[in-house]
């Protein structure tokens, strides 16, 4: 297995391993049909294995503190990515990708990572098993039919609410999941990469 830059003749191979590596997972509907391009400086890493994307990483980095991440007053990187396909997992290609990402990251003086994922508790595990600690929550909240009926109402006459997406910042996430058929924890990850 090789890790290596992305290229753009990786686009269809990234976003296949991405959709595969996150159909059991919170993020099951959560499909790119094109990849993201970032508007600060990223690193973004693929491995490769048969002539075939299995493992993906991107972080984009601040070149000033607080434009991209939480922390205000030191400069940080966002994990937007970070996928292995179903047929690779459980195998370090994830680890060794942000391993490497690490690497790169600290010769160009960032000092932390943010990543913010779902309830996943496998994917929250890799995040606590590779040296992050969850700093902050709130909720992601799915309504359909007469769900946003009782939640969501249209100030366009004729435009009728069928589904919504919504963020749930309360103290009170048990009353959305009295509500709501799908609520989500929504989590940051934070780790110290350079002191």
């Amino acid at each position: 297995m090789k890790i290596r830059c992305y290229e753009p003749k990786d686009e269809i191979g990234w976003l296949r391993c991405r959709v595969l590596s996150f159909l059991d997972t919170a993020y099951f509907d959560h499909v790119l049909r094109e990849k993201e391009k970032y508007l600060h400086p990223s690193i973004e890493l693929v491995a490769e294995e048969d002539n075939q994307i299995v493992g993906l990483i991107d972080i984009e980095y601040e070149k000033e503190p607080g434009t991209i991440c939480s922390h205000k007053s030191q400069r940080s990187g966002m994990i937007w990515h970070v996928a292995v396909h179903p047929d690779y997992q459980c195998k370090g290609i994830a680890r060794r990708l942000l391993n490497e990402c690490i690497h790169l990251l600290k010769d160009k003086n960032i000092h932390r990572l943010e990543a913010w994922t779902r309830d996943d508790l496998f994917v929250n595990n890799w995040y606590e098993n590779n040296d992050f600690v969850k700093r902050n929550t709130y909720y992601h909240v799915y309504m359909e039919g007469k769900e946003v009926e009782s939640a969501v109402k249209s100030n366009l006459s004729n435009l009728i609410p069928i589904t919504a997406f919504a963020h749930y910042v309360g103290d009170d996430p048990d009353e959305m999941r009295r509500r709501f058929k799908r609520v989500h924890e929504c989590n940051m990850f934070e780790r110290i990469i350079n002191m």
